[in-house]
């Protein structure tokens, strides 16, 4: 799925398209995840903004807030169930380094992929206010895990 949808896309992006990374919990085999496939879209830089997003919404994509300077955010529903989530970041967003290490440390580490799923699982079944909070309560566990394994590289 993450593969075809790679190819639906990249020609919204054209010669400043550097990569499309298959991120988030589809990206880690044996994670519990949503059926929604999140890419993450490295550009040399955010060019004619308004092509890319007309582009992206031909193929059923709306453009959601950016996230940060630098991180756009397109979202795709079929019948009113999210499938798809592009995050367009220009290289060297921090966001890029960050979903690309937790990806791969999940991938590698069975006990650390374990210790995510409950916590997903927990925040699902205790969520009130939607998808923000959802984010926002495991935002402090991933960047807790970055933090570690950053000190352990330096």
């Amino acid at each position: 799925m993450f593969a075809s949808e790679k190819a639906r896309i990249q020609h919204a992006f054209g010669p400043e398209l550097i990569a499309i990374h298959h991120v988030g919990s589809t990206a880690v085999p044996g994670l519990a995840a949503k059926p929604e496939i999140d890419l993450l879209v490295e550009v040399s830089n955010h060019r004619d903004e308004a092509g890319v997003a007309d582009f992206m919404r031909s193929l059923g994509y709306d453009r959601g807030k950016d996230l940060s300077q630098g991180h756009h955010f397109y979202r795709r529903d079929v019948n009113g169930v999210r499938t798809h989530k592009a995050h367009v970041c220009s290289t060297g967003h921090f966001q890029i380094v960050r979903m690309l290490r937790f990806r791969d440390l999940l991938r590698g580490d069975e006990g650390l992929r374990q210790r995510y799923q409950d916590l997903k699982l927990r925040l699902e079944a205790a969520n009130e206010r939607g998808i923000k909070e959802y984010l926002a309560k495991k935002a402090p566990f991933i960047d807790e895990i970055i933090d570690l394994i950053d000190t352990k590289t330096e």
